[in-house]
């Protein structure tokens, strides 16, 4: 009797201890409402109502965990997929995880290593800069700085330290930024899938300490094909007043685009998220948000200002600029309701050219 309880109780001791070492959380977001769409251009439109999804946050189902390998290691891994509520198709290219898919090394005393497709560092740190949280369309920040668009890249690799006193740098290089990466072939007469690799490094600062955070990041994407080479830096801050939370941002863009921002429903945007060799786009941000009942209101400014046109590119090019007003409503720790209201004057550049997002929706978290 005294051995089948001491078995007993050395059989739960190991199970203890193996879920104390051994994590795996499933978890995910799902965003639905109804709202009002519509692109207005000088000779066409093109409207939508009816049920939208993702606006606050995208919609997503993923798996991550982590094991304790001793001396304050553990391994870590991440798997995301998103889809769209409305059809439940696979989002990010019908890809199976492509929100995330990454499996790396974690230590407190030395930082994280990441390998797989993830956002760059601009989208990682700049979620506590916008007002929008990256989130509600056309009134996210990557909007008009298009490298914290959740820009993802395949093949990353990436490193990022712990926190220093409210410090953390991070750095990341993608072999390949979209797709499976290729073979450097040496051999006469056949082609080199290398020379098809577009490479890209996605570096950042950020500091968040208390009411204060502060972002600073540098973005460089390479396509061989046009031997042109996109670069952004951005740089933000956000100040927690408490009756009222403050952000500022500014940012500059060469020679492309890392993400189009608005839906291009009407084939109208003359700069697609391309390389463009010449551009040269600065970025402002102003937003505020406050406590307001049980939730947020939430507002900001963004302008797109080109300062020099792609070589290429003949026409002329407009300030765009973006209103948002938006409010969130908490009915749980888990669930909120949310409004949003988004006009862009200018949109894609050119003159005349208006886009208006209005929606309602509800969002739960599991």
């Amino acid at each position: 009797m005294k051995k089948t309880l001491l078995a007993a109780a050395l059989t739960v001791g190991f199970f203890g201890v193996a879920q104390a070492e051994t994590s795996v959380t499933l978890y995910g977001i799902l965003d639905g409402g109804i709202g009002y769409q519509k692109i207005k251009s000088d000779d066409a439109s093109a409207k939508k109502t009816g049920m939208i999804n993702g606006v606050q946050s995208g919609n997503r189902w993923g798996v991550k965990g982590a094991e304790d390998l001793g001396n304050g290691v553990r391994a870590v891994f991440q798997l995301e997929s998103g889809f769209d509520l409305g059809t439940g198709k696979h989002l990010q290219g019908d890809r199976l995880f492509g929100r995330q898919a990454t499996l790396g090394l974690a230590s407190d005393a030395w930082g994280q290593f990441d390998l797989g497709r993830q956002t760059n560092i601009g989208s990682k740190y700049f979620g506590a800069i916008d007002p929008f949280g990256l989130g509600f369309g056309q009134a996210n920040v990557g909007t008009t700085f298009s490298s914290v668009n959740t820009v993802r890249y395949d093949n990353m690799v990436m490193y990022q330290t712990p926190n220093f006193s409210g410090f953390q740098f991070g750095v990341g290089y993608s072999f390949n930024t979209n797709g499976a990466q290729g073979w450097d072939i040496d051999a006469p007469g056949v082609p080199n899938p290398d020379d098809e690799n577009n490479k890209a490094v996605t570096t950042g600062l950020r500091y968040a300490n208390g009411p204060l955070a502060v972002a600073l990041t540098y973005d460089q994407a390479k396509n061989r094909a046009d031997d042109v080479t996109i670069r952004q830096w951005n740089i933000g801050a956000a100040y927690d007043f408490e009756v009222v939370k403050a952000s500022l941002a500014y940012g500059q863009t060469r020679n492309g685009l890392f993400s189009t921002g608005i839906a291009d429903d009407l084939g109208v945007n003359p700069l697609p998220a391309a390389d463009l060799d010449g551009l040269k786009v600065n970025s402002y941000m102003v937003g505020l948000s406050a406590p307001l009942g049980n939730g947020s209101l939430l507002a900001s400014w963004q302008m797109a200002d080109p300062r020099s046109n792609p070589d290429a590119f003949a026409g002329d090019l407009e300030k765009t600029q973006i209103y948002s007003l938006g409010y969130t409503y908490g009915l749980s720790k888990r669930t909120n309701l949310y409004a949003i209201g988004s006009y862009a004057k200018n949109a894609y550049f050119l003159d005349d050219t208006k886009s208006t997002l209005i929606g309602v929706g509800i969002r739960h978290q599991f």
